[in-house]
C-alpha cells in the first residue's frame, strides 16, 4: 500500500471514529450549538427594537436588525462549535489513546486530520441549522446570487477550518479537557467584541481598533456583503488573510505538539 493510500485510508477511519463519537455523545455539540441559537433569539426578540436604533442611522426596524445580526451569529456558531474539537483532542491525549496510536502502523497525521475534518463537518451542520432558524424568523438574503451564496459557504468553511486548527492546538496544549475548553473560550468571546451586534464605528473611539482589526469583524462584514449586498471593501482580503494565517499557525502548532516526544 502506498503512503498516500495509507494516509487517506487512515484519515477516513479517524474521521468515521470522530463522527461516531459525536453521534453517541451529542450533549457537548448540543450545548455548544444552543448558545448561538439562544443568542440569536435573545438579540432579535428581546433587544431587537433597541439594538436596531444603532444601525441605519437610527431608523431601522426589527427586520433590518435580523438581517444585520444573522451573519455575526453564524460566525459565533463557528467559534463555539470548534471548542468541541479542543475538548475531544485533549480527551484523546489524556486518556492515552494517541499514545496508543503512536505504537501502531498508523499514518501519524490521520489522527489530527480526522479531528479537523470531523469538526469542520459538525460546524457546517450547525451553521446550516442556525441558518434555517434565521430564515424561519425573517432572515431574507434575497439579493444574493448563486455565486455569492457559494462564496459565502466557502468563507464559512475556510473560517471553520482555521478556527478548528487553532482549537486542535489548544486541545494538544491543554493538560486536561477542562483546561482545553477554557483555553478555547476566546473563540466565543472575540466575536462578542466585533461588529456582530453593532457597527464598529458606534463603539468608543479607543475600542474601535480592537473591534476592527481582529479575525471576526472582516469575516462578518464580508459575509454581510455577500448575502445582503452591503459594501465589502477590503474586508474580503483581510478575512482570507486571517483564515490562511490562522490555518497555518494552528497546523504548525498542532503538528509540533503532536510530533513531540511524549514525556
Amino acid at each position: 500500500m502506498s503512503a498516500l493510500s495509507l494516509a487517506v485510508r487512515n484519515s477516513n477511519t479517524m474521521l468515521r471514529r470522530n463522527l461516531l463519537h459525536a453521534r453517541r455523545y451529542p450533549s457537548m455539540t448540543l450545548n455548544l450549538l444552543l448558545q448561538p441559537i439562544m443568542m440569536l433569539l435573545l438579540f432579535v426578540y428581546i433587544f431587537g427594537d433597541v439594538m436596531s436604533a444603532g444601525i441605519g442611522g437610527g431608523g431601522a426596524e426589527r427586520s433590518d436588525y435580523i438581517a444585520y445580526v444573522v451573519p455575526g451569529v453564524l460566525m459565533i456558531t463557528i467559534g463555539s462549535t470548534v471548542i468541541g474539537a479542543a475538548v475531544s483532542v485533549s480527551m484523546d491525549m489524556t486518556e492515552g489513546l494517541i499514545a496508543r496510536f503512536r505504537t501502531m502502523a498508523v499514518y501519524r497525521g490521520s489522527v489530527l486530520i480526522g479531528h479537523v475534518v470531523g469538526s469542520v463537518l459538525q460546524v457546517l451542520a450547525s451553521v446550516a441549522l442556525l441558518g434555517a432558524i434565521a430564515m424561519a424568523i425573517g432572515f431574507r438574503p434575497t439579493d444574493a446570487t448563486p455565486l455569492e451564496w457559494l462564496a459565502a459557504f466557502g468563507l464559512l468553511a475556510l473560517f471553520a477550518l482555521a478556527l478548528t486548527w487553532i482549537a486542535v492546538g489548544m486541545g494538544m496544549a491543554g493538560p486536561n479537557p477542562e483546561a482545553a475548553g477554557n483555553m478555547a473560550m476566546p473563540l466565543i468571546l472575540l466575536p462578542l467584541i466585533s461588529s456582530a451586534f453593532i457597527p464598529a464605528d458606534t463603539m468608543p473611539g479607543w475600542f474601535q481598533p480592537i473591534a476592527e482589526y481582529q479575525p471576526f469583524t472582516p469575516a462578518i462584514e464580508t459575509l454581510r456583503g455577500l448575502l445582503l449586498g452591503t459594501e465589502i471593501g477590503h474586508n474580503g482580503w483581510i478575512a482570507i488573510a486571517w483564515c490562511v494565517g490562522l490555518t497555518a499557525l494552528g497546523y504548525r502548532w498542532s503538528t509540533a505538539l503532536f510530533n513531540r516526544d511524549p514525556k
